[in-house]
């Protein structure tokens, strides 16, 4: 996932529930590189600051790198959180020294991870094809930033993605179309288990596979901890089919987040609902991927 670009920083943070303080026209420049940091040291806007919503416990949130991976290992989904006939692809995780970046010609790349991560991880799953229905591909990603405000860029980012691009090329042959976002702060969209949550929809289409199918992408935030998942359809694959696999894993992933790091009092109080609290509507609320993790 790319941090916010410098053309429309402002409208970005504004739609993401952020608040952005001396935000001023005539911004431009490259993408930050470290999140928060990197872009006040570059003399760009001053950095979001994330509303106190959801309180996680200090003294328990990762610090190394090895403890971020120790706690991605700990609440990233596997298959049987996706549903009994998900199984594992191949490659099943991505590389974890690199993470996807959204480049300016709206087309997905890999790239070492910057210094506002500790560690990042992409599982890939899918419901092999049977019943005169085709493949479904899937993923589940997490994301440990340093600090909490970094993670607010990382959704901010995601705004801004889906504000320039409505076409990305996922990887040579795949391609997502037609995309739109959404942005969920804390207790609206029936959002009641992220400090914010934002989902896409559209349709992926693939040179191998066919198309287009329906496609989503959710991503929500807690503290430091960004997660999503994303679903590719296939041949005879109704939306709400592709929705059901996905509507439970990342507010369960978020809530196995949310006892690892969350402080004493959240812990034991409010904890959502996977079946009722997945999103906006009818349905669920997701680092994207090229070759390395994704849909």
């Amino acid at each position: 996932m790319a941090y916010v670009r410098g053309l429309s920083i402002c409208g970005a943070l504004v739609m993401s529930g952020l608040l952005l303080a001396g935000c001023t026209e005539g911004e431009s420049g490259g993408d930050t590189e470290t999140g928060a940091a990197a872009h006040a040291s570059t003399g760009g806007a001053t950095a979001p600051t994330t509303s106190p919503t959801f309180a996680t416990d200090p003294a328990k949130q990762p610090r190394t790198a090895a403890q971020a991976r120790a706690l991605i290992g700990k609440v990233i989904a596997g298959p049987e959180l996706f549903g009994r006939q998900v199984v594992r692809t191949t490659p099943y995780e991505s590389d974890p020294s690199r993470w996807a970046v959204l480049g300016d010609s709206c087309a997905w790349q890999t790239e070492k991870l910057p210094a506002g991560v500790l560690a990042t991880l992409t599982r890939h799953f899918e419901v092999p094809a049977g019943g005169g229905k085709g493949l479904v591909r899937l993923s589940a990603t997490i994301t440990v930033h340093r600090t909490a405000l970094d993670a607010a860029w990382e959704q901010a980012g995601m705004v801004e993605e889906s504000l320039g691009c409505q076409e990305e090329l996922l990887r040579p042959g795949e391609r997502l179309t037609q995309l739109s976002s959404t942005v969920y702060a804390r207790g609206e969209g029936h959002n009641d288990y992220s400090d914010e949550s934002l989902e896409e929809t559209g349709l992926c289409v693939s040179d191998s596979r066919g198309g287009p199918y329906p496609y989503r992408y959710d991503q929500a935030t807690l503290g430091p901890v960004v997660v999503s998942t994303s679903v590719c359809g296939g041949r005879g694959r109704e939306p709400d089919e592709l929705w059901t696999l996905v509507q439970r894993a990342l507010p369960r992933m978020l809530l196995s987040v949310k006892y690892e790091i969350g402080s004493p009092e959240t812990v034991g109080s409010a904890s959502p609902d996977p079946d009722a609290s997945a999103g906006a509507g009818a349905s669920t609320p997701g680092t994207k991927s090229t070759t390395e993790g994704g849909a």
